[in-house]
């Protein structure tokens, strides 16, 4: 079959009455799972919810979030206080109680009669581990964010954190709840190349590759912007703006790097001012050693800026807005990670016509060639990062065609219009799937006990 919209899908398109909704077809259920509601479905899961042959569902622990046509059920979160006393077991252990938090919803809602054809999930905390048994008949697609491996990804990266066996034994035992929730899979859908490459080979050739996706109309440049420090003071396009973003601050996103580099940095621009986004909490790095609560304390600790402190600005986390305008007005934005995940703010970045000098880590080279839409230098090299700061800074011309470049390239290959086509098509084909596929002789099971 043609890959084709669900809009275009004559079995399940409006008819041409003016948009009422055809009766032509069987309505299809689909089910989202991610335990922080929306991740990295809410286009796909909006977009869904508009069509009118499609129930849309969305399963998550988190409270207080909807988005527009679906229908969130919320399971508690389970209690991870008493946990195994072997240390290997507690991911798994884990990962099972979030298993059955999410089974007791997922069996309530089909005894509702819900009977999805498309079950879309991040399995990383577990919630796909038992989705195969409740739903035997629906097509199970799971986000294949990262797999652990002993080389060649975060593991043994920095010598902050250096790989003994016990770290070994741990990541090989994370993996284990990704293997089971992949092996009930259909397809399994992974935002990078790089990211899918991390996988084991048998794995591999069930993954798909489609990028989220960057909506380039909002994420665009503004030569108007401006950005209000917490001081008052604003900043416009045109200053010597230095910004760095992470979710949290933390070694996996560079930020150790960073701030050891800041002194140097800032003697070399004493112009420049640098704006600094992210929380406290832990994404992904284990905390740092000592009485220290986050890294941000243990690095103000150990880097001493003096006078220039005045010209650093911790503004903690943004509203959407606010990150945006920050973007927009940056003279030279700053992106590191450790070899894992790429962060959705290095595309937005480039989509708001930053000039990035980046991490030569994968899976930033899948994106950023080094001066063509960007700059790269190693990850470890503090002096680099200063050194090609400045030399961007330096050379404006080459600079405007980089930022030219880097938006250029999200809207070639990450634009959320063509993103969310392609994760529509799948979708649709997978519906076809359901459809066209013969009676399950699976016994239908009750739920578990409360």
């Amino acid at each position: 079959m043609a890959e084709q919209a669900i809009g275009h899908d004559p079995a399940m398109a409006s008819g041409s009455d003016g948009g009422r909704k055809s009766t032509s077809a069987p309505r299809a259920d689909i089910v989202f799972l991610h335990q922080n509601m929306p991740g990295q479905f809410r286009f796909l899961a909006t977009a869904l919810a508009r069509h009118p042959q499609l129930r849309v569902f969305f399963v998550t622990r988190r409270r207080g979030v909807t988005l527009p046509g679906v229908r969130t059920v919320v399971y508690p979160a389970p209690d991870l206080a008493e946990v195994s006393t072997e240390p290997l077991a507690r991911p798994m252990e884990a990962a099972a109680r979030f298993a059955r938090a999410t089974a007791r919803a997922c069996y309530d809602m089909r005894s509702q009669g819900v009977d999805p054809a498309v079950v879309i999930v991040h399995p990383g905390w577990g919630e796909a581990l038992l989705l195969r048994d409740i739903w035997p008949r629906a097509r199970i697609v799971t986000y294949a964010e990262f797999y652990y491996q002993p080389e060649g990804g975060d593991t043994g990266f920095d010598p902050l954190f250096p790989v003994n066996a016990n770290t070994l034994a741990r990541i090989r035992m994370m993996n284990g709840n990704l293997l089971l929730s992949h092996a009930a899979a259909d397809v399994m859908l992974s935002p990078t190349h790089w990211q899918k490459s991390r996988h084991p080979d048998f794995l591999q050739e069930r993954i798909e590759v489609i990028f989220d996706g960057i909506d380039t109309r909002v994420v665009c440049p503004d030569a108007e912007a401006s950005f209000r420090l917490p001081d008052g003071s604003e900043l416009r396009r045109g200053d010597e703006v230095i910004t760095y973003v992470a979710r949290n601050l933390e070694p996996h996103r560079g930020y150790h790097v960073f701030m050891r580099a800041l002194p140097a940095l800032l003697r070399a621009r004493p112009q420049a001012q640098v704006v600094i986004v992210g929380g406290r909490e832990a994404s992904y790095s284990p905390k740092p050693p000592g009485d220290f609560a986050d890294w941000a304390e243990a690095l103000a600790a150990e880097v001493a800026l003096g006078a220039d402190a005045a010209r650093v600005h911790h503004v903690g986390k943004l509203t959407y807005a606010n990150y945006l305008a920050l973007l927009r007005i940056s003279a030279v934005h700053v992106y590191l990670t450790f070899p894992f995940v790429l962060s959705w703010s290095c595309l937005e970045a480039m989509a708001a016509g930053c000039l990035l000098v980046a991490s030569a880590t994968p899976p930033v080279e899948e994106v950023i060639r080094d001066g063509v839409n960007g700059r790269l230098f190693p990850f470890h090299d503090g002096e680099a990062l200063v050194r090609t700061v400045c030399a961007a800074l330096d050379d404006p011309e080459a600079g405007a065609r980089m930022r030219q470049a880097a938006r250029a390239t999200v809207v070639e290959r990450y634009e959320l219009a063509d993103c969310l086509r392609a994760q529509v098509n799948l979708v649709q084909r997978l519906i076809d799937q359901y459809r066209e596929a013969p009676p399950t002789s699976a016994p239908e099971v009750s739920s578990p006990e409360q």
